[in-house]
């Protein structure tokens, strides 16, 4: 039982590490302009 607690926790704390350090470098900007670019490409305007 310990053992799932320590794993969930780890898990759950590099998670928040990495997402941290993917705000802080400012990677969410690449993401949302690709993501934006493919749905306008599906919809036809792009």
């Amino acid at each position: 039982m310990k053992n799932k607690l320590f794993i969930r926790v780890t898990s759950v704390v590099a998670a928040i590490i990495m997402i941290a350090y993917g705000l802080n470098s400012g990677g969410f900007k690449d993401v949302l302009s690709r993501a934006v670019m493919i749905c306008l490409e599906c919809v036809g305007i792009g």
